[in-house]
């Protein structure tokens, strides 16, 4: 009895094992297929986030695109706008003149404007000339550079004994004032009494 049992519990044995590596061999090949999807998933992923950010970069670039084109469209409408003012201004002026009256007021102070402008624009490029002529002469060596006003250093005599040369005050010279301060609102001025004789 005590073998059979032997043999019942070998056969159960056996009959295990069989089983355990059948249900290891099927889980083996779900693991490697898993496994192989894992990596498949995580390539497409990958693809995908790609192909996310480039749709992005492209939807960004022609948004651009458009708002410029928008703008290019606005400023072309502007401007045919500005051709058809002017043509039909040129147009008014020339039947204007062909009738032997003046040109419109308009075109009179456009001229002066614009005759305004040269002279500002030239003004501005005297005033930048004599602007790089001072710094060019205030970089030369023995130039000193100083924004006080100048005063005078010498006078020239006007009697009759002396020639008319300038002559130095020296220790002598005369005295400038400075400008009344803003505190000198506060006092009253004197008041002139008449000199009775």
């Amino acid at each position: 009895q005590l073998e059979v049992e032997l043999v019942q519990k070998e056969e159960k044995l056996l009959e295990t094992d069989f089983l355990y590596e059948h249900i290891s061999r099927l889980t083996d090949r779900i693991r490697a297929t898993a496994e192989s999807g894992k990596q498949d998933t995580l390539l497409l992923a990958k693809r995908t986030n790609e192909l996310q950010k480039k749709i992005k970069d492209r939807t960004q670039k022609m948004m651009a695109l458009v708002a410029e084109l928008s703008m290019k469209q606005a400023l072309a409408i502007k401007l045919q706008q500005e051709v058809r003012d002017k043509e039909q201004f040129l147009m008014t002026v020339s039947s204007r003149l062909d009738q032997g009256l003046p040109p419109p007021k308009e075109t009179e102070n456009e001229w002066l404007k614009i005759l305004r402008n040269e002279k500002m624009q030239k003004e501005a490029a005297e005033a930048r000339a004599k602007h790089a002529a001072e710094e060019e002469q205030a970089a030369a060596p023995g130039c000193v550079h100083t924004t006080a006003e100048q005063r005078p250093t010498a006078y020239i005599p006007d009697d009759e004994y002396s020639l008319p040369l300038p002559r130095p005050y020296g220790a002598l010279a005369p005295f400038k004032p400075s400008e009344p301060g803003s505190n000198m609102r506060h006092f009253r001025k004197p008041t002139v009494k008449p000199i009775e004789i």
